[in-house]
């Protein structure tokens, strides 16, 4: 919750900052105006008088400057209550299970999932990888059309059993015709921690940072 309330502080006190520096320029330029005006006209030759047209346009100027000012503030406070709203939306996603797009999942306590989506039904080797690129498993197998689970006990191909910890999934597919196909996978797992630090929400699932927009589902 700190690092929620110092991201969105920074972020309100930065707007304030911004807009009070703006209005204050202006007003100090608009009484410096003001000074040079009344001057003018004191100082003016009665046979050659001061074009007031000129006086006009130049209020016209400042103010739409003004205008301009109060526009920016108020969209600073738009974008400003967008940010939270998207922080607040965020925490929401701790302790939920979710599933996002990726191809790397995490094996803890001997199980690591990944969702597969295949466009028709054939056969595809399926490569594990750890996070060094080492390959750990090495597995073939048929699929169906459409979504499927694919579960790992995290046992090497030698029959032995791979460390808690990251690993990266490839695969090669071809369809019932032998010809190549794409098989999207996605991630699965609870979201521990959010990241607000940034202009998009980072979801943490077991040290794999995951940008909330790339969420399909969410489950509890």
């Amino acid at each position: 919750m700190a690092t929620v309330n110092s991201a969105t502080n920074s972020a309100a006190n930065s707007t304030v900052s911004s807009a009070s520096n703006s209005r204050a320029t202006m007003a100090n330029n608009f009484d410096q105006f003001l000074s040079l005006l009344t001057t003018q006209l004191k100082n003016q030759s009665p046979l050659d008088p001061l074009d007031t047209n000129q006086f006009t346009q130049q209020l016209v100027q400042f103010a739409s400057v003004e205008q301009q000012i109060k526009t920016n503030d108020s969209l600073s406070a738009l974008v400003l209550a967008n940010k939270t709203a998207n922080i607040t939306n965020a925490l929401g996603f701790i302790g939920a299970k979710v599933t996002a797009a990726g191809n790397t999942s995490v094996l803890k306590s001997g199980s690591a999932s990944w969702n597969l989506n295949a466009p028709r039904a054939g056969t595809a080797q399926i490569i594990i990888k750890d996070s060094s690129g080492n390959e750990v498993l090495s597995r073939s197998l048929t699929m169906g059309g459409g979504n499927q689970a694919f579960n790992w006990d995290g046992k090497r191909t030698d029959g032995s059993t791979a460390p808690d910890g990251q690993y990266t999934m490839t695969i090669t597919a071809r369809d019932g015709s032998g010809n190549n196909m794409t098989v999207n996978t996605d991630l699965s797992g609870t979201v521990d921690g959010v990241d607000v630090s940034g202009d998009t929400p980072i979801l943490n699932i077991g040290g794999i940072k995951i940008p909330q927009t790339s969420v399909k589902t969410i489950s509890r």
